[in-house]
């Protein structure tokens, strides 16, 4: 965990996927005051006509970025986070930015398991005192 997920209506290229994937875990860990090594991205690329958002009423393409978090941050400071992930899909992806929604879910250390640390422990300051460099 972390584990960013973006729902997309279309394909992209491997290359700009691995490129927005990057800056997705780079900011990630800069925001949310963690190491880069910890975050996760996945692209599922549904293809046309398969991911829509009626919010003005009449359904349009859409795409939705799902953000698996360890739990501690301020509201503040996820939706710095939420703002910023949103500008990189515009800005790399061309998504708009009225039909792209952030959700986050969050979870305690100990709902995350990694095999060469077991379980994850939970988000605090003192992580993000010693996570200053990223």
């Amino acid at each position: 965990m972390p584990y960013l997920q973006l729902d997309v209506p279309t394909r992209y290229p491997v290359e700009l996927k691995r490129q927005a994937a990057l800056r997705f875990a780079a900011l990630y860990a800069r925001i949310m005051q963690t190491s880069i090594d910890r975050v996760t991205v996945g692209f599922r690329e549904l293809g046309e006509g398969n991911l829509w958002s009626a919010l003005g009423g009449e359904p349009e393409p859409a795409a939705i970025l799902m953000c698996d978090v360890r739990s501690g941050r301020p509201p503040e400071q996820r939706a710095e986070l939420a703002q910023a992930l949103i500008d990189i899909c515009v800005e790399l992806l061309g998504l708009r930015s009225d039909r792209l929604v952030v959700e986050f879910t969050q979870h305690t250390g100990d709902e995350m398991y990694r095999a060469a640390g077991g379980w994850g422990p939970d988000w605090s300051k003192v992580e993000a005192e010693t996570n200053t460099s990223v």
